[in-house]
């Protein structure tokens, strides 16, 4: 037998069983032929013939809200109340300062988003009681968030008391939520806090840069906050005075204050982010002892140090990160500059002695009576340093 054939025939089996073993039953990849992903009758190692991914067409619970549903109705217990109108959007909006979609989509990562009754028994009396019921489970998703910015245990808060115009009342609350947004969260660009910290009581953080330039996600800082924070109805603090430069005091123990930034800065030492005064914002050229010029200047620290969570000090050397830059490869025109006929197809250390990109170009391996930037190997192009990769 083709070894070609046989091999594809034991890699189609192996994934069968891993498959049955390890994924979900409404995952199971069965039904697979060689045909489900190769639209040839021998793949290859070079031309495996593979299907495009159709990641369009999965379904996920990290959608963004405008996906999902606006409103939901809650109406399998209603035995004494009428059913509950959750506005979904609203909620999935703000999920990201509490954890996400997955807060309340447990266990519901891939496949069809499923609805809680599909895991939660109606019936408290149960035969698997480590599961909680369906009403347990809702009123521990919404009650203690719900508690905690009212201040009430009242159930009528979410749930009105049966009446006879049941449909009508429903049907009123769903057009009061439906086209309903959060409104948009005015980000501080710094926040300045004042600490008792007696080697640097001054802390200068800066929301914007760890948002655009560190890549750090809502969930990153805010995965153990709540609506409380702003919804609370005994607060009497205006939220607003954060976005001043005016220092606000710390109210947390240093544990609860520090947590959300040891993630990243736990072998930092202190004087980092402690000091005497407010600090200005980042400068790469001051703190890395390296300025970055026009094609780096508007990158995400991630693009280059590949990390949202640790930043590593980098090699400069162009050809560290840049390993397209040869002959025939490199598009010379993005650094402003086309190259000629005469030029385009040497080697790039003919014009840059040793790779070092850093220092200017020499003429003199081929010319004598040349030299750069006064001769130049082509001609200027415009290009825009403005746009973010």
């Amino acid at each position: 037998m083709n070894k070609k054939i046989l091999t594809i025939i034991i890699l189609f089996f192996s994934i069968t069983i891993y498959s049955q073993n390890k994924l979900p039953k409404n995952h199971s990849l069965t039904n697979l032929t060689c045909k489900t992903c190769h639209t040839c009758d021998v793949p290859t190692k070079k031309n495996p013939c593979l299907v495009p991914c159709p990641r369009s067409e999965m379904v996920t619970i990290n959608q963004s809200p405008d996906q999902a549903p606006e409103v939901e109705v809650l109406k399998e217990l209603s035995s004494r109340y009428m059913p509950v109108v959750f506005s979904h959007k609203l909620h999935a909006q703000m999920s990201q300062m509490s954890g996400g979609c997955g807060t309340c989509h447990h266990y519901n990562t891939v496949g069809p988003i499923q609805p809680c009754i599909n895991c939660h028994e109606t019936s408290r009396k149960r035969a698997d009681i480590s599961k909680p019921d369906l009403e347990a489970a809702y009123h521990r998703q919404c009650i203690n968030c719900h508690r905690e910015w009212s201040h009430s245990n009242d159930c009528t808060s979410c749930h009105a008391l049966k009446n006879k115009n049941e449909s009508i009342s429903i049907a009123s609350y769903v057009k009061k939520m439906t086209g309903k947004s959060h409104p948009a969260l005015v980000e501080p660009k710094k926040i300045v806090y004042e600490t008792n910290y007696n080697k640097g009581k001054i802390v200068t953080f800066f929301h914007n840069e760890h948002i655009n330039l560190f890549g750090a996600k809502c969930i990153d800082c805010h995965r153990d906050e709540n609506c409380t924070k702003c919804h609370d109805k005994n607060k009497t603090t205006n939220v607003q005075q954060i976005y001043s430069d005016v220092p606000i005091k710390i109210h947390k123990s240093k544990e609860e204050h520090h947590k959300p930034c040891f993630s990243c800065h736990q072998d930092d030492k202190c004087s980092l982010c402690h000091k005497d005064k407010s600090m200005a914002p980042f400068n790469h050229a001051i703190s890395t002892g390296w300025a970055l010029n026009r094609f780096h200047e508007n990158l995400t620290c991630e693009k280059c140090h590949g990390s949202s969570t640790k930043f590593v000090k980098l090699n400069n050397d162009c050809n560290n990160c840049h390993k397209d830059f040869v002959a025939g490869k490199f598009d010379h025109k993005v650094t402003g500059l086309k190259l000629s006929e005469n030029h385009k197809d040497l080697d790039c250390n003919e014009c840059h002695k040793e790779k070092n990109f850093t220092k200017t170009p020499t003429c003199e391996n081929c010319h004598d009576d040349k030299s750069f930037p006064k001769d130049k190997p082509g001609t200027e192009v415009n290009i825009s340093s403005k746009k973010k990769k």
